[in-house]
Order: C-alpha cells, then structure tokens, then sequence
C-alpha cells in the first residue's frame, strides 16, 4: 500500500508551517475570517486544491489514453462549506469548471474522458464532499 506524509508544525500565533514528502514546504493559516492570515497556504484552499490537481492529472491521463489532441487545459475548483448553529462545518460542494480545448476531436469523447478523471481521481473518491463537474470544451 502506498503512503504519503506531511509534516504540521506551529510557528506561533496562528501560523504553521506545511512539508511535504514530496519536498516542498509552505507557510499556512486559518482563512482570514477565522483569525488567519491571508496570502498563505489554507486547509480549505488545500482541499479544493487537492482536488482540482488530482482531477487535472487523471484529465491528462485519459485524454492520452483516448488519443485526444490537447491544446490546452484549464480548471477553476469551488469549494462551498455548510456551516451548522453548533459552529461546525463541512465542504458540502466542489464544483469543477475545466476549460478543455482539443483539435481534430469531439465533445462526445472529451467528456468520457472528463468522466474517466473523475471515476479515477483518488481525491474526488476519497472525499463525502458531492463533487461536480461542469466543463466547457472546445473544439478546434
């Protein structure tokens, strides 16, 4: 079984520092609103973010296993939380939005392959967040 690691320390206040075993480290923070700091690294933008790359990477995968022809990607993740009387919360929601443009190719085709990303995606079958995928595709 493969295992991946990170490292959490506290540098005061309410800041930390992230490593990953992959190598890099970063600063985070709570979000502003929760007496954070902005500019840095969250674990809401690393969830979302989490996501939208994983998700990326398994795109990349099926359009060469489908032979598609990419010209280029891009994908904005959203990420909407419930929050409950008691004070807790959750990620309800990530919405997907990629941007894939192919050449020589259909939409048809595109969108098994979007589907085959998400059926493969460790982070989206790993999360109870529903997660949505609304693509807009080009074809050139």
């Amino acid at each position: 079984m493969t295992s991946y690691k990170t490292w959490a320390s506290w540098k005061g206040e309410h800041w930390g520092r992230l490593k990953l075993s992959n190598g890099p480290e970063m600063d985070f923070s709570a979000p502003p609103a929760l007496y954070g700091h902005p500019g840095v690294l969250t674990p809401e933008d690393a969830l979302v973010g989490a996501l939208n790359i994983c998700f990326q990477m398994m795109f990349l995968w099926a359009a060469e296993r489908f032979g598609l022809e990419l010209v280029s990607y891009e994908c904005e993740a959203e990420g909407f939380v419930q929050e409950f009387l008691d004070q807790t919360s959750w990620m309800q929601r990530i919405v997907l939005r990629p941007q894939v443009v192919v050449r020589n190719s259909t939409e048809a085709r595109v969108r098994t392959a979007l589907r085959s990303a998400r059926k493969y995606s460790l982070v989206a079958e790993s999360l109870k967040s529903e997660v949505v995928v609304e693509p807009a595709i080009t074809i050139l």
